[in-house]
C-alpha cells in the first residue's frame, strides 16, 4: 500500500504547490490520478519517489507511507531498493546509451538476476529486443517511451509510477502502451499510479481515480463512477452532447461542481 496523507510541498521556501494533497494506491491496483497541465501532478510523484530536492522542493507537511513505513524523507535510491519505480514524463532515457545498456542502468539496484529480468522485460517489449544494439537516441517517441518503462520494470519494482506515458504519441501506439500497463499489472502483479491528461484512456483501465486541481484533490472515486460523472465528461472526457453553434461551445463556462 502508498499512502499519501495531508501532504503538502513547497518550493524554493516560497511557492506552495500541493494543499493537503491525500490519496491511497491499494496493492495490486492501477490508481488514475487526473488534472491539467499545473495541477500539481508531477510534484506529487516527485515527493513519492524522493526528487523532490533536484528540483528545490521540500515537503513542509503530512506523509507519504509505503507499507505504513513514512518514505518522504528518504532518497531516491533508497526508495527505490525498497520498491517504488517511476518512469518520468518526457522518456528521459540515456540518448548515447544503447537500448541494452539503458535496461542495465534501471537494474542496478538489482543484487542478481539481471539478464533474466532484462530478457522478461524484451518478451514484454519485443521491439525494444530487436533494437536492443541501437543507440536509444534514435529510437522512436513510442519506443522511447517503451524504454523507459522497461528500464523502471528491470527492476521489478513493487509499484511503479508513470508521469504522463501517453504524451506525444501516435493514437496507435498510446494503445499499445495502455495494453502493456493492462498487462504489467495483471501478468506481473505491478501496482501502477497513473498520472495522465488524456483521461479516457485512464479511467478506461483504471481501478480507482483521483481528480487534482490547483494542489488538491478535488474528486475520489472508483474510474467507472468518474467516467459516468457529467463534470469529468465535460471537463475531462469532452461534452456529453455537441454544441449546436461556435457560439454555444465558445461560451461553454459551467462552473465545476467541486469548485462550488
Amino acid at each position: 500500500m502508498l499512502s499519501v496523507k495531508n501532504l503538502e510541498v513547497v518550493y524554493n521556501d516560497v511557492v506552495l504547490v500541493l494543499r493537503g494533497v491525500s490519496l491511497n494506491v491499494a496493492r495490486g491496483q492501477i490508481v488514475a490520478l487526473l488534472g491539467a497541465n499545473g495541477a500539481g501532478k508531477t510534484t506529487l510523484l516527485r515527493a513519492l519517489s524522493g526528487l523532490l530536492d533536484i528540483h528545490d522542493g521540500e515537503v513542509t507537511k503530512g506523509q507519504v507511507l509505503l507499507d505504513e513505513k513514512p518514505i518522504e524523507r528518504w532518497n531516491a535510491p533508497r526508495i527505490v531498493a525498497a520498491g517504488l519505480g517511476q518512469v518520468l514524463e518526457g522518456r528521459r532515457v540515456f540518448g548515447e546509451f544503447t537500448v541494452e545498456e539503458n535496461l542495465r542502468v534501471g537494474g542496478h539496484t538489482r543484487r542478481g538476476g539481471l539478464g533474466e529480468s532484462i530478457e522478461e522485460i524484451y518478451e514484454l517489449f519485443p521491439v525494444l529486443k530487436e533494437r536492443r544494439k541501437r543507440t536509444a537516441g534514435y529510437l522512436s517517441g513510442g519506443e522511447q517511451q517503451m524504454l523507459a518503462m522497461g528500464r523502471a520494470l528491470v527492476a521489478q519494482p513493487d509499484i511503479v509510477l508513470l508521469d504522463e506515458p501517453s504524451l506525444g504519441l501516435a493514437p496507435r501506439i498510446v494503445a499499445q502502451i495502455k495494453d502493456i500497463i493492462v498487462q504489467i499489472n495483471e501478468q506481473r502483479g505491478t501496482t501502477v499510479l497513473l498520472v495522465e491528461q488524456n483521461a479516457m484512456m485512464a479511467l478506461s483501465i483504471a481501478h480507482h481515480g483521483y481528480v487534482m486541481e490547483h494542489g488538491k484533490i478535488v474528486m475520489d472515486q472508483p474510474a467507472e463512477a468518474l467516467l459516468q460523472d457529467s463534470d469529468i465528461r465535460d471537463f475531462y472526457l469532452g461534452r456529453g452532447e455537441l454544441a449546436t453553434s461556435y457560439r454555444d461551445l465558445k461560451h461553454y463556462k459551467r462552473r465545476k461542481r467541486w469548485l462550488s
